[in-house]
């Protein structure tokens, strides 16, 4: 790649269309098909089931509402590393681009992995190749980012309105059908307690909802600037909270909870038993087309994390460069290279521990990012200012704190595992500072 096909600073070529589609496509995906199974296993009551869904809906709103301030006040691509790198400082800043993008990396090698799992239900043949197929399907998605982002942005808007017929067509057949009737004692719920238990109901409703932030991450290349950027955004959470909503009502509706516990697929045996044993082949089918889908915005979204971190000095230079189809190619091999390290080593449950700790990590540092910035400049250009300031963002910095040292008393193990990957970036630091000066 030469450096007359490159450049640093990206054109603004996204539509508005663009922002809605990047939200709905970045948060349906694995989580709404598979998690209500992991939740059945502790939640046993009906009310208290669909509950749970309509509180992580209004906390992630309220996290939209303060949240939008910054992206709306930043007008560059690059995610949490860009929102907030001017209220941490260099070594800070480096540390949450970098632990933002191990975030994205092992989100992209869970998507990959569970795809195959996926597959191989459909084609059992296939399990035995699960790693190989993983790593191919990483594989494809990054080579699709040679063709530009263009191509991207046209598959992820195609993809946005498909997921969301999926999931209302979902309810829909949900809400005809007849209800499945328990019978004897086989379907009387048992709860599983515990901390571990409850670890894992917050840990599946947070990583379902998440994934509305996703236009942070392409801020310098949307039409309209941040205020635009950031109604669009809170438009996309209210959406996915109406769907999610609706899906699971419909679900507890029709279908006793504890013939869903453990199920790795709850939505495709809440269908096979209302309607067909065919039902459960069309939510499979359904189930890989989101995760790819998925996989498409993550490889987007991923390399701009680096791209703006070496626009800074922060990571390796040629990170930094952007291709003519507009995409930081250097970055993308990275991003794919890491991915397939993980996809080897790790597991659903691993992988899933793994990014709620990054994921809360970086979601408190946005928050505090934004009471930071209203301190040390007040009078900053703000399109739009974080809505109920400063209750609601002190009430999310106190909710989002509370459940990490929640996730990390009951997940000890990984939380050590997720301390060292954040601690690795302090040697990798000193070692771009050095490289930098010499």
């Amino acid at each position: 790649m030469s450096t007359s096909d490159t450049q640093h600073h990206p054109r603004r070529v996204l539509g508005s269309g663009f922002t809605l589609a990047v939200v709905i496509g970045g948060t349906i995906g694995l989580g709404i098909l598979r998690t209500p199974g992991e939740i059945a296993t502790v939640v046993t009551d009906p009310l208290m089931f669909v509950s749970l869904w309509v509180l992580g809906g209004l906390f992630s709103l309220l996290c939209a509402f303060v949240l939008a301030e910054l992206i709306g006040m930043t007008p560059r691509s690059g995610g949490t590393y860009a929102l907030v790198r001017r209220a941490y400082g260099p070594f800070s800043g480096f540390v949450i681009g970098w632990v933002d993008w191990l975030c994205f990396v092992g989100d992209i090698a869970l998507k990959a992995v569970v795809v195959t799992e996926f597959a191989a239900m459909l084609i059992p043949a296939a399990g035995q190749w699960k790693t190989p197929l993983a790593i191919i399907v990483s594989s494809v998605f990054a080579a699709l980012q040679l063709r530009g982002i263009a191509l991207g942005a046209k598959i992820q808007q195609i993809a946005a309105a498909a997921l969301a017929l999926i999931v209302v067509g979902f309810t829909l057949a949900l809400v005809f059908a007849e209800s499945a009737v328990s019978s004897g004692t086989a379907l009387v719920p048992h709860a599983v307690n515990g901390l571990g238990a409850w670890s894992l109901v917050f840990a599946s409703i947070f990583y379902t909802y998440d994934g509305w932030d996703y236009p942070a991450y392409f801020g310098g290349e949307i039409k309209g600037g941040g205020g635009a950027v950031a109604r669009s955004m809170i438009k996309g959470v209210v959406i996915l909270t109406l769907l999610y909503v609706f899906l699971v009502a419909a679900l507890v509706w029709k279908v006793p909870l504890a013939s869903l516990a453990g199920k790795e697929l709850a939505l495709a045996s809440a269908l096979e038993m209302v309607i067909s044993p065919l039902a459960s082949t069309v939510v499979l089918v359904a189930a890989i087309i989101i995760l790819l889908a998925h996989q498409n915005l993550i490889y987007m979204s991923t390399p701009r994390i680096l791209q703006a971190m070496a626009v800074d000095g922060l990571a390796v230079r040629r990170a930094g460069e952007i291709s003519k189809g507009g995409n930081p190619m250097f970055a993308v091999l990275l991003s794919w290279g890491f991915s397939v390290g993980l996809i080897m080593i790790g597991g659903f449950h691993f992988l899933l521990y793994l990014l709620m700790f990054f994921v809360l990590f970086i979601t408190v540092v946005l928050i505090a990012g934004v009471i930071i910035l209203r301190s040390r400049q007040p009078d900053a250009d703000r399109p739009y200012r974080a809505w109920g300031h400063p209750w609601s963002t002190y009430t999310c910095l106190v909710g989002c704190i509370l459940l990490t040292l929640f996730q990390a008393v009951a997940q000890i193990h990984t939380a050590a595992y997720a301390a060292i990957f954040v601690a690795i970036s302090w040697p990798v630091y000193r070692y771009l500072v050095r490289s930098r000066s010499n």
